[in-house]
């Protein structure tokens, strides 16, 4: 959206070589140097070790290309086994977002250290690679050890950025450097320092603001947490090597596309999205994650001169450069399996999930032996990967399991630090309306709570918690943490007062006010994508619970759970205190501390956060897209307090040219979408996917990478009984604009095995409520991707209630198939080809 807090590239060099301690005339020339080249050399205080570096150099040269090689994969915990470790000798490995110790989300601290520990003694195993080598394990604990059951979870970056408290921010990540060092890790992909420029991206709520400044002071904050300062502790015993990331762009690109293109020139990808590794890279921050995105055009993995000219040379940074999730393979003329560019562009490390991890390693040798890459260049990597380790004492420290935190689970989830995090939670919470000072509210009073996100822990805690894209989680999954609607029963109770809870509004007795609590479903990274900001869009059902209330006369507060700012018009207009809570993590009993006055009428917290992106006034009105005229419904730093006048009305404009289209329906793209869950049937016998395989009877699913990361789903059905696998949700969908559209239900499937009995393609409307279609005809054999539609009206004419529909896709089959799906959905765009119809 326009009007984003930006800073003129003057006013952030003088703010890098306040940082770099430079002075006088060496700060002239500095700021010389700066304009000139645009890129600053990066002062950390860490000094030169000519020791170390010799032993590296020595270590370097009684190595193997194929220990050489190895040093620089790094596979993910599903697709490597201790044996692979103890032959090949990996220089790291990771667990991705739902990934978890034998594959069970529920896996215990002990569980994740005995992993650790194994992984660990294989690399050190000399038996059969001959390196001893030590490995190291990086793991996304980008809001807390958010993939450890029972682990504090913080509130997610945005938040924190309307917080605006950088000492707050490093005791968050020294809280978190604590939990993860329990379980036996030594690396955080963290921190994030995109720099938004457009909402519509899906991972928001990673950015801490609009404001490179904040972002370039958090970046060092948090760097400093999980690595120590460089001057005191630094990667102590209680602290882990943190990661930068992503370099560069990726808050900038078009339309809010993840993974697509920036196009801003150089002077902005420095004036803007680079101020993170300024203040990052400045306190000592040893790996930098390249980013998916392009710049101009070029991927940045493949990308040399922003590598290695900016980032290793005019910048100096000398750790290693780590790659996203098969971010190479993305680059043109690459695969997932062989990739020479990324190497020669400046890339140390590949990140390589999925079996793909041999034939890469494989290529690379052969691609050093027939000169593709140059032997210097894997010696660069490899330096730069011995000298983080040594850095980091891996050579010296005991085994994951012998560390002085590890097995300490008493750390994890302390109550020191959930009070931190609720600290972070009440700081972080913006108000945006307060009309007649209705808040704080008096805890006597008879309140009413009502809301899909009143008692929903893993919707407050949004993406990244436990599961990759923090979905199919129940409360019970967050033991120690507390819901909204916890916080708001405990506060009200010992006052005196009544607290009635139903999730849609109903109630016994009139209540003296309402508190409703909406929002955003979890979701991560381009799962989240948007292309526009407008709040339940075509399905404003929590809209419909606000007016409910208001009609009655009933005071309304609402507290919306978001990962970015939205157009919420019409709910702002229908609520009487609204406020933006962002993504608070498992302490959402912290926010009753504000809401809340004490009996006596004091307050003992007030609202202290102030929009670190400024909220929108129009759906459509995004910086890329190139609208002008808008102004943003509120301004960056907005935020009330208790003695602020409120300042919106109830009349603001509820209706926008994108209300009157028809997009299309997504409900699967990259992953599941709200509120639909994946279910497996067979027989009697039922259960919904939360992690990245489930099987139950007849029929199992597992996540692969088509385009992206975990983007397709394989189906198999073994034919022993009748299953399906369904889309699912609590409450049906109303699909009738789309008949009236003459819509069709869109599939991309591929046939990996099939078998000469019916493959029905349904919908469902209830218990005995339904149609299918056997689409084996228009079934394609070969291992090819098609997209098949099937007209909607089709499944009218069969009986299905398309207002009342619960499950909007199903495969199912008595028959041994298996088949590959991709994206799903309803859509009034008709296609011509590969159409099943009635007519």
């Amino acid at each position: 959206m326009i009007l984003k807090k930006t800073f003129t590239l003057s006013a952030l060099i003088i703010a890098t070589i306040a940082m770099s301690g430079c002075s006088g005339t060496e700060t002239m020339q500095t700021n010389k140097l700066v304009e000139q080249e645009i890129w600053p050399m990066i002062t950390t205080g860490i000094k030169d070790d000519a020791d170390m570096e010799a032993k590296i150099a020595k270590l370097l040269s009684t190595m193997t290309l194929e220990q050489k090689i190895a040093q620089m994969i790094q596979p993910e915990i599903r697709d490597i086994t201790v044996a692979d470790m103890r032959k090949y000798g990996f220089g790291s490995y990771l667990n991705g977002g739902g990934a978890f110790p034998n594959d069970n989300k529920h896996a215990t601290a002990a569980d994740w250290i005995e992993l650790a520990e194994k992984m660990y003694q294989a690399s050190v195993d000399d038996s059969l690679d001959g390196s001893r080598i030590p490995t190291m394990w990086g793991t996304d604990a980008v809001h807390g050890h958010n993939n450890v059951i029972g682990a504090t979870l913080f509130p997610h970056n945005i938040a924190l950025g309307a917080a605006n408290n950088p000492a707050l921010i490093e005791q968050i990540a020294a809280a978190t450097a604590q939990e993860v060092m329990v379980t036996g890790i030594d690396w955080v992909f963290a921190p994030t320092v995109a720099v938004v420029r457009d909402d519509r991206w899906g991972r928001t709520y990673e950015g801490y603001s609009e404001d490179p400044e904040i972002v370039r002071d958090y970046s060092a904050a948090i760097v400093k947490g999980l690595q120590g300062a460089v001057d005191k502790d630094f990667l102590s015993d209680e602290r882990v090597i943190s990661t930068v990331k992503h370099f560069l762009g990726d808050g900038g690109t078009q339309s809010g596309d993840d993974q697509g293109n920036n196009i801003d020139s150089e002077t902005d990808l420095f004036n803007i999205h680079a101020q993170g590794y300024v203040g990052g890279l400045g306190a000592g921050a040893q790996t930098v994650m390249a980013s998916f995105n392009s710049w101009s055009g070029e991927k940045i993995h493949g990308s040399k001169y922003l590598l290695t000219d900016v980032l290793k040379g005019k910048m100096g940074f000398d750790g290693f450069v780590v790659g996203d999730w098969n971010g190479h393979g993305q680059i043109p003329g690459c695969t997932n399996g062989n990739c020479a560019q990324a190497v020669n562009a400046g890339l140390d490390v590949y990140m390589v999930p999925t079996d793909a991890w041999k034939p890469l390693y494989e290529n690379l040798i052969a691609q050093v032996n027939n000169g593709a890459i140059a032997q210097s260049r894997v010696d660069d990597a490899v330096t730069r990967i011995l000298r983080v380790k040594m850095r980091a004492g891996l050579f010296d420290k005991p085994s994951p399991a012998n560390r002085p935190l590890s097995g300490k689970t008493e750390v994890i989830g302390s109550a020191e630090h959930r009070e931190i995090a609720k600290q972070a939670v009440r700081e972080s919470l913006v108000l945006l309306k307060n009309k007649q000072q209705l808040l704080p509210l008096s805890p006597t009073a008879n309140v009413l709570v009502a809301g899909l996100g009143a008692d929903n822990i893993g919707m407050q805690s949004g993406g990244w918690s436990i599961t990759w894209q923090g979905t199919g989680n129940e409360n019970s999954d967050f033991p120690g943490g507390t819901s909204i609607l916890d916080g708001i029963e405990s506060t009200v109770k010992q006052a005196g007062g009544q607290v009635q809870y139903d999730l849609n509004g109903e109630f016994n007795t009139r209540p003296d006010v309402a508190i409703v609590i909406f929002g955003e479903q979890p979701y991560a990274e381009g799962n989240g994508d948007l292309d526009n900001l407008e709040y339940q869009r075509g399905n404003k059902t929590d809209l419909a619970l606000l007016r409910k209330f208001k009609a009655a006369g009933i005071p309304v507060v609402s507290l919306f759970i978001s990962g970015r700012p939205m157009w919420v018009n019409a709910e702002l207009n229908a609520s009487d205190a609204f406020v933006a809570t962002w993504l608070p993590g498992t302490e959402g009993d912290a926010i009753s501390d504000v809401l809340f006055a004490d009996a006596d009428g004091s307050v003992n917290y007030d609202f202290k956060g102030k929009l670190s992106f400024s909220w929108p006034s129009n759906p459509v009105d995004n910086e890329n897209r190139g609208d002008k005229g808008y102004a943003p419904l509120l301004p960056y730093g907005f935020g009330l307090t208790y003695a602020d006048k409120n300042t919106l009305a109830d009349n603001l404009v509820e209706q926008s040219l994108s209300s009157q289209q028809l997009e299309d329906l997504v409900l699967f793209e990259r992953a599941v979408k709200a509120p639909w869950s994946l279910v497996l049937q067979s027989g009697e016998q039922q259960q919904t996917m939360t992690s990245s395989r489930a099987a139950v009877g007849a029929v199992s699913v597992k996540t692969f990478d088509k385009d992206v990361q975990e983007d397709a789903r394989a189906i198999a059905f073994t034919g022993a009984e009748p299953a399906a696998v369904r889309l699912m949700a609590v409450f049906p969908s109303d699909l009738r604009s789309y008949v009236e559209k003459v819509g069709q239900l869109q599939m991309q499937i591929k046939v990996n095995q099939s078998a000469d009995a019916p493959l029905w393609l349904g919908m469902q409307c209830g218990e005995n409520c339904q149609g299918k279609f056997d689409i084996t005809e228009q079934l394609t054999a070969g291992n090819e991707w098609q997209t098949l539609n099937v007209d909607l009206g089709c499944f009218t004419l069969q009986g299905v209630n398309l207002s009342q529909v619960f499950s909007p896709w199903q495969l199912s089959t008595s028959a041994p198939w298996q088949v590959s799906i991709a994206k799903l959905s309803i859509t009034s765009k008709q296609a011509n080809e590969n159409v099943i119809s009635c007519q």
